[in-house]
């Protein structure tokens, strides 16, 4: 029986882009939850064998505004009382922070761009080192505080929290490694216009920026999840 994957995905064109061939190579079968599905978190939060909650422009707080972050959260909590392996990227990392009980606020910045992380000496023992010297995709304004229990794996000088993981289990990335930056970067920065103009980022620098991290950045993304799929640890 292959093992399976569900993807939460909040808006369409963030979706699990480098990582799925990695997930399909180790054995996974791919789903998609769309936001948009009458189904959303709706099904058996402990059901899939992996659970992937992808980003979104909407803030974890929001929840009078949006009211299906609660019933995300109360999803993402049952995974993680239950140690099932789960991985938040950037609104996903900041969710899965909540279900934990840790805060989730904006930080003030806009961190759109690319640039290194600074690996602390517990993500280097594991499948961060891979992003070593690489520049990751940015692209969030909001951040949360550590989850209790969990350690700390990536920081930058802009935010301290850009990485951690809680056991062999939780994975939360507040960067973007799954973002292919190549020609199909192009659905961002178009879905994500009046944002970048609003940030005054020069679209045309980070499009030249997404294609030349592009090749360096899918190498380390796929030896990152390959690795961690490996550690994944029975629950």
């Amino acid at each position: 029986m292959p093992k399976t994957a569900l993807a939460l995905r909040h808006i369409h064109f963030e979706d699990l882009g480098h990582f799925r061939r990695p997930l399909e190579y180790s054995g996974y079968e791919v789903a998609y939850s769309d936001l948009t599905d009458n189904d959303f978190c709706r099904t058996d939060p402990l059901g899939p064998d992996l659970l992937v909650i992808l980003g979104g422009p909407v803030g974890v707080y929001e929840t009078d505004a949006y009211p299906f972050l609660r019933r995300e959260i109360e999803f993402i909590q049952a995974r993680v009382e239950a140690n099932r392996p789960t991985l938040g990227v950037c609104l996903g990392a900041q969710l899965i922070a909540a279900s934990l009980g840790a805060s989730v606020f904006s930080s003030g910045i806009k961190e759109i761009g690319f640039s290194k992380l600074a690996i602390t000496p517990e993500g280097r023992k594991g499948p961060l080192r891979h992003l070593d010297g690489v520049d990751v995709l940015h692209w969030h304004g909001d951040t949360y505080g550590l989850p209790e229990g969990a350690v700390r794996l990536a920081s930058n000088d802009l935010i301290e929290q850009q990485a951690y993981a809680l056991g062999r289990n939780i994975l939360g990335l507040q960067f973007h490694p799954e973002a292919e930056t190549g020609e199909t970067f192009e659905r961002w920065l178009v879905g994500h216009a009046a944002e970048l103009a609003a940030a005054k980022i020069d679209v045309a620098t980070l499009r030249e920026q997404g294609i030349e991290h592009a090749a360096k950045l899918c190498a380390a993304s796929t030896s990152l999840l390959m690795e961690w799929l490996t550690g994944l640890e029975e629950s």
